[in-house]
């Protein structure tokens, strides 16, 4: 028996024209907020309230951030502002580290150096050319 699988379940049916269901929801509450507005106050009032309802119904139906719609970007900033948050402070208590006292090094003793050390020494800091430096 064979049964047929659903291919491309992410990509909405076209109900409308080129609009979605969701599409044309928004864009049919927002055109019709703004027709009540319209109908009911002055002109000027209705133009400044209608155009931030209308730019919130074309955003709702076609704008989209990092591939989103924007009510899901909308409901998250929602939740974010209007949601409950957790503070917490936990004080820790101060952790005193011991004081080590560095002691100044002990002077070395001055031991005069006799005639045969200073000759051993001569004799250790001479230089022998090997003559395979070039002049």
């Amino acid at each position: 028996m064979e049964y047929q699988v659903p291919q491309f379940i992410e990509v909405e049916d076209k109900i409308f024209g080129p609009l979605t269901i969701k599409q044309f929801i928004y864009l049919a509450g927002g055109a019709g907020i703004v027709t009540i507005l319209v109908l009911s106050l002055p002109l000027v009032f209705a133009i400044i309230l209608g155009a931030p309802i209308a730019g919130l119904a074309l955003a709702l139906a076609f704008y989209k951030v990092n591939g989103k719609p924007f009510i899901e970007i909308l409901e998250s900033g929602l939740v974010y502002f209007l949601g409950g948050r957790l503070y917490l402070w936990k004080k820790e208590k101060e952790q005193v580290a011991p004081k080590i006292e560095v002691a100044a090094p002990a002077p070395l003793p001055k031991a005069p150096l006799s005639r045969r050390k200073l000759e051993e020494l001569a004799w250790s800091l001479d230089v022998r050319d090997t003559g395979q430096n070039p002049q």
